[in-house]
């Protein structure tokens, strides 16, 4: 059975030699064209170091801030004094300029402050050598020879102590602590334990190498301890910087300034449905609607006007392009316009604008108007206007001639023909087309207002040079994905109707 069927064969291939070597010919062709693009993705890689690159990426960095989108840090500073510790809230933290977090242990007593000197310089109180609580009384002067009275040195004034924290301990959720003392760190991360002798605005010591996840650049710098997710500590010689993560985004409803900070929902509910008023003036709703609305960490009414800002950017810019583009591309259009020189400077009109890229028109813009909306709407606009020109005359140009001459057959003037014969088939594509763009600008001029030119863009440019705020940058990117989502959906929704009406036969 197999020998026939191979003798089948010769005979096909003896009566149909044609066949065989094209087919051949196309698979030779198919390899040459597969060994032509690996050989252009080499070519690529190694013109462009791509594996340099990768290499020499701070993967560490990336990582950093992609964390950051989705999580915020706690960044007490505690200064590392003679005898006591100073732990220190920016009024930026999350946490307020008076945190007091449950991670955060502090140990206090009472140290005695010394007295400034008789005639010393500078008059100022410093710091004892390290004592707790001493005597009550103060230092008196020796006895004289002659057996008189001691008399009170001008050291002597009585002192009173006051409660310092003498000793801080961190605990990173689980992951490590770091147990904080004046004159020296303990820092211990699973069954691994770093002891760090600080001497004060001079050095840090380690006692012993180094684990893995700790880094020193030189000796008696500074010293890096990581937790993984949860954070790191800098130690230095004159305080220790804690960067504590926690997931989610902090004060997201209302600041440390408002009212209804660090109250549950239910506290909350509570009070805007039947509490007493906090401000006479005003009712708990409007209060808390105007602490949310006015965030000072989030400025959620700010970023919603920008984001209303960048939407009516786009759609004005987009209408007015629309507005103009549509009688230009009769004039472009080779079977609508019989002048050559009106189409052919109609065409270079529309090269010329959509060959300038929008964001270079917002630059230009940006100068001649001023940093605003109005720079945004004018890139648009003339971008938009050479794109429209270019699709609008390549629509007219492949039109049915049969409807026209239809139109033109009873006696209809030169208008009427384009009005009846031409618009009613180009209509829906042009429509169509517009919401396209209209949709697709909306994404275009979030990146218009990061050069000056208005909408949500520069908040988001703002936030990410500050290098700290990448978690307001999430927020606003979501705001963005949600808006080009609901327009895309709208748009497509609304180019199907026109293109395929309901009702119309499937």
């Amino acid at each position: 059975m197999a020998s026939a069927v191979t003798t089948e064969m010769h005979e096909v291939a003896e009566r149909y030699p044609a066949v065989l070597k094209g087919s051949l010919r196309k698979r030779r062709i198919s390899w040459l064209v597969a060994a032509g693009i690996v050989g252009y993705l080499m070519f690529a890689w190694w013109f462009f170091s791509i594996g340099t690159v990768f290499a020499n990426a701070k993967w560490d960095i990336a990582g950093a801030y992609l964390a950051d989108w989705v999580s915020y840090e706690v960044r007490p500073n505690i200064d590392l004094r003679e005898d006591h510790l100073e732990v220190k809230f920016t009024r930026f933290d999350p946490l307020g300029p008076n945190g007091n977090p449950d991670w955060l242990a502090r140990e206090t007593a009472m140290i005695v402050k010394s007295a400034p000197q008789a005639g010393g310089a500078g008059g100022g109180v410093s710091s004892s050598s390290g004592s707790f609580l001493g005597p009550a009384g103060g230092a008196t002067a020796p006895a004289g020879s002659d057996g008189a009275t001691p008399i009170p040195s001008a050291a002597a004034t009585p002192i009173e102590p006051s409660e310092e924290v003498v000793r801080a301990t961190v605990d990173f959720s689980g992951a490590g602590t770091v147990d904080i003392r004046p004159d020296r760190v303990t820092v211990t991360r699973g069954d691994e334990t770093l002891v760090l002798d600080i001497v004060r605005d001079v050095a840090v010591n380690a006692q012993g190498p180094l684990p893995s996840w700790a880094t020193q650049r030189s000796p008696g710098d500074k010293v890096v301890v990581y937790f993984g997710v949860p954070g790191r500590a800098e130690i230095e010689s004159d305080e220790v910087k804690i960067r504590h993560r926690f997931l989610g985004w902090a004060n997201f409803v209302f600041d440390i300034n408002s009212p209804f900070w660090g109250k549950s929902a239910g506290e909350v509910f509570d009070l805007v449905v039947s509490g007493d008023r906090v401000e006479p003036s005003r009712s708990n709703l409007s209060l808390a609607w105007n602490n949310f609305l006015y965030n000072a960490e989030w400025q959620h009414l700010d970023v919603w006007t920008k984001l209303l800002e960048t939407i009516v950017m786009a759609f004005a810019g987009t209408v007015l392009a629309s507005l103009v583009a549509f009688p230009l591309a009769f004039i472009a259009a080779r079977n609508i316009m019989p002048n050559r020189v009106l189409n052919q400077v109609a065409k270079r009109f529309f090269d010329l604008q959509r060959s300038v890229d929008m964001l270079i028109w917002a630059l230009f813009f940006t100068r001649a108007f001023g940093p605003g909306p109005l720079a945004g709407i004018s890139a648009i606009f003339f971008t938009d206007t050479g794109t429209f020109g270019k699709l609008y005359s390549e629509a007219l140009e492949n039109i049915d001639d049969k409807q026209r001459e239809g139109v033109r057959s009873v006696g209809a003037s030169p208008t009427a023909v384009q009005r009846y014969g031409v618009v009613p088939q180009v209509l829906p594509v042009f429509l169509s087309q517009s919401l396209y763009f209209w949709e697709s600008n909306t994404r275009s001029a979030t990146i218009l207002g990061a050069v000056g030119a208005g909408g949500i863009g520069l908040k988001l440019w703002e936030a990410i040079r500050t290098n700290s705020d990448w978690e307001n940058v999430a927020y606003m990117v979501i705001l963005i994905l949600i808006v080009v989502f609901v327009f895309d959906n709208i748009s497509t929704a609304l180019r199907q109707r026109l293109i395929s009406p309901p009702g119309a036969a499937s």
